[in-house]
């Protein structure tokens, strides 16, 4: 099957057009489906919008379809790569699917020609793989790489981090293991403060913010080792997603690195959310920091399989061996099989001939250049920060303060729901809006999207006005510091029983307690990672 090179719009839907294909059809309906998964799935398992979740039966492109037909422009989905249901890469799974799908301990040529090409994109001392599952796999088996090749065993993160969800990940993810409780960090784990130039303790006015972020890291090494701990990698995701997209400052891996080899300890770049050139102007993000920088251990996932289960890890020769030298072989019964191979070739063919990367250079500079216009025009925007389609907004009540706007975010995500638009919100505060859509994003799905933030954001801060208003005009009034609430405060200062907290200690009706609740939905408090 041959790749359309003129387009880069994956299915080559526009805006308007609906896509040619037999309609999905539903085994149950919603309210069953609904009542099924509740019955047979972990309620710990959650979906997007609680109160009312949405039945997504296909996908095209950049859309996404629910059984009544309706069209969701997807902004967030970095899985689905070159876009959903790419039928090149389809059709590359059902033809190998035809011919054989095994193990990898016989001889395929699907599995070398793959390693051959994905080390082709990374640093030539890059030179070996171990393919495996998720996200999750690959990073499990780089620590224990680290560990094997180091013989040490502390591992340095990054708060905020997510690195995936076993037992030995969750052990080196803030963003999770701080939702129990503080108790719940691990003696071998170190962590570092996140190289935040917006919010972090080092910021964009600080002359040197990737130096000072840098020596912190090497201030816990020394700290570790005066305890009798050795370092036995560094890991962090090459941009922090979850926690809020974070874009470290150049320089910053360059100089951790030097200090944690130092220490006998290896760099691992988790490239899982942001590899296969989302960011636009490299096809890895670790590039960002220059070409002086190469990680000892780099892992993929997500985009590479575009929703088909793969994953890898890449090394040096040297790591290798030393893994090797344990004496345990290493085998993974699905990693590396023909058939993920094949879709794993046809994501990088793909993402070649339509010029994805080149796309995600394009539509996410014109993205960012839409929403710093807001930022010109909304309060309720503190920061843009993004590079390709890896993109955030920083929603705050005080630009000064830079205090997180945390129920607005979640205003915007349901309202924008809708309009047909599929965004989240993460970070510490769940107050980040992220974009990382499939790369055929165009700039009229851009438009589109922050036309409709921009409606939104304009109701808000019309509200708020009002609100301000009446706070004044009553406080001048009556000398006192009562407020009449508007309905946006109703909408979003409800408790959990929908009565309004709204006085202080001693009855005064001073300080508002802010709960993030909906007219016909709450927001939970905990996270849904996307």
């Amino acid at each position: 099957m041959e790749i359309d090179s003129d387009t880069n719009d994956c299915q080559a839907n526009t805006a308007d057009s609906e896509p040619e294909f037999t309609m999905a059809t539903e085994i149950f309906n919603k309210d069953t489906t609904i009542e099924l998964r509740k019955k047979h799935i972990g309620p710990s398992c959650k979906v997007f919008f609680g109160k009312d979740p949405i039945k997504i039966i296909r996908a095209e492109g950049q859309y996404m379809y629910n059984e009544k037909g309706e069209r969701y422009l997807d902004c967030i989905n970095n899985v689905a790569h070159v876009g959903h249901s790419h039928p090149y890469v389809v059709n590359a799974a059902v033809k190998q699917m035809e011919l054989l799908n095994t193990n990898s301990r016989f001889l395929h040529d699907n599995l070398v020609q793959y390693a051959q090409r994905l080390t082709a994109t990374l640093p030539e001392q890059l030179s070996v793989c171990y393919f495996v599952n998720s996200g999750s796999e690959a990073n499990d088996l780089a620590l224990r790489l680290a560990r094997q090749h180091t013989g040490n065993e502390d591992i340095i993160t990054l708060n905020h981090a997510y690195h995936g969800h076993v037992s030995s990940l969750i052990d080196i993810s803030p963003y999770k293991f701080l939702q129990l409780d503080k108790s719940a960090k691990k003696d071998f784990v170190h962590v570092a403060s996140t190289p935040d130039i917006y919010r972090g303790k080092f910021r964009e006015d600080h002359p040197d913010p990737a130096t000072a972020y840098a020596d912190e890291v090497k201030d816990i090494m020394q700290e570790a080792h005066r305890n009798g701990r050795k370092i036995a990698a560094f890991i962090a995701e090459s941009l922090q997603s979850c926690g809020g997209q974070i874009i470290p400052p150049a320089g910053y891996f360059q100089k951790v690195a030097q200090h944690v080899r130092k220490a006998g300890g290896v760099f691992i770049a988790d490239e899982v959310q942001v590899g296969f050139g989302r960011v636009g102007k490299h096809f890895w993000a670790f590039q960002l920091q220059g070409e002086d920088f190469t990680p000892d251990i780099v892992t993929m996932g997500k985009p590479i399989g575009n929703g088909h289960p793969l994953s890898c890890v890449v090394t040096t020769k040297e790591i290798a061996e030393s893994f090797m030298s344990s004496g345990m072989e290493y085998f993974n019964t699905f990693g590396g099989n023909p058939v993920s191979c094949a879709i794993g070739n046809a994501v990088l063919d793909v993402i070649e001939k339509q010029d994805l990367q080149g796309n995600a250079d394009k539509v996410g500079n014109y993205l960012i250049e839409l929403l710093n216009e807001q930022k010109e025009k909304h309060p309720l925007i503190g920061d843009i920060r993004g590079v390709g389609l890896f993109v955030g907004v920083d929603m705050v009540k005080d630009r000064v303060k830079r205090t997180p706007a945390t129920a607005e975010a979640q205003h915007v995500i349901y309202k924008l729901k809708e309009h047909n638009i599929l965004l989240s919100a993460d970070g510490p505060h769940r107050n980040i809006l992220k974009f990382k859509p499939p790369m055929c994003f165009s700039e009229e799905d851009a438009k589109f999207a922050v036309d409709n933030i921009d409606e939104i954001l304009t109701a808000i801060e019309n509200a708020t006005m009002v609100k301000t208003d009446n706070v004044e005009s009553n406080a001048a009034d009556n000398g006192a510091c009562k407020r009449k609430m508007t309905s946006y405060d109703n909408e979003h200062s409800s408790g959990e029983n929908g009565h309004h907290e709204h006085t202080n200690g001693n009855g005064a009706a001073c300080g508002q307690q802010i709960v993030h609740s909906h007219d016909s939905h709450k927001v939970s408090c905990k996270r849904i990672r996307t």
